[in-house]
This record gives C-alpha cells, structure tokens and sequence, in this order.
C-alpha cells in the first residue's frame, strides 16, 4: 500500500510546475510567472535525478540483489552491462549537450555577422549532436553482444 502511495506521488510530481503556473498567473506578471515555473522544473529534475542516481547506486553496489529483485533480464550474461550501455548514452548525451551549447552559441554569433553561413553552421551544430548518436550506438553493442 504504501508503495503504491509513493508511485503516485511520484507521477504527481511534475504537476508542481502547473501547480506554480495557475497560482502566478493571476498576477499577470510574465516574468515572475516563467521565473516560477523554470524553477519548479528545475526542483523537479533535480528530484528525479537524485532518485535515478540512487537506484544506480543500490544496482552498482549490491547488484546480486537487484538481479535476484527480477529488475534484471535473464538473458544477460554480465549483470553490469545494463548499467554501462546506461553510462555510455548519458556520458554522450551530456558531451553531446556541451557541444551543442557551444557550437550553437558561436553559430549564432556568427550568423548574426554573415547570413549566408548558415548551412555550415547548421552542419557544426548537427556533428556535435552526432556524439549522442554514438553512445546510443555503443549502448546496442553493449547490450547486443
């Protein structure tokens, strides 16, 4: 019972930005309103990140445990593959997400000079998200092989 109280709280927790929005919007002030509910989303993602990072930390040190939970696949052959394919899209989702940032800072500066790069622009900011790709594609061979 109580376990099932907590997995609807948890899927009621990215209602609190709503939660946010309705209460700020009577004030008609925009940006007290956006600043609300950015910050609402970040308490949120911060939530869920630190309950995902427990989860893996309880797989990472007691891992017997978690297979003998049937939170594991009986197919796999190596109880940490799971959790390597999971490092190896988040270390390049994040290294994709830096380069993004970057590159299409600096796109933007540029085109703001000369319109007319804007394909080779748009192909910098397109081979830095090719990064995510690769992860994803080396989480497959993970979990494939």
């Amino acid at each position: 019972m109580i376990l099932m109280m907590m997995a609807v709280l948890a899927m009621l927790l990215p209602l609190a930005p709503l939660v946010a929005y309705l209460k700020y919007r009577r004030q008609k002030v925009a940006i007290v309103m956006t600043r609300r509910v950015v910050f609402g989303l970040t308490g949120v993602n911060v939530l869920l990140a630190l309950m995902l990072m427990g989860a893996g930390l309880m797989w990472f040190f007691a891992p017997e445990t978690v297979a003998a939970a049937g939170l594991l696949q009986e197919s796999s052959a190596n109880i940490y593959a799971p959790l390597a394919a999971a490092f190896s899209v988040s270390t390049g989702s994040l290294g994709a997400a830096y380069a993004v940032s970057t590159v299409g800072s600096a796109a933007m500066g540029a085109l703001a000079e000369k319109p007319e790069i804007f394909g080779r622009a748009l192909i910098f900011v397109g081979l830095a998200e090719g990064v995510a790709i690769y992860g994803l594609i080396i989480a497959f061979i993970i979990l494939g092989g």
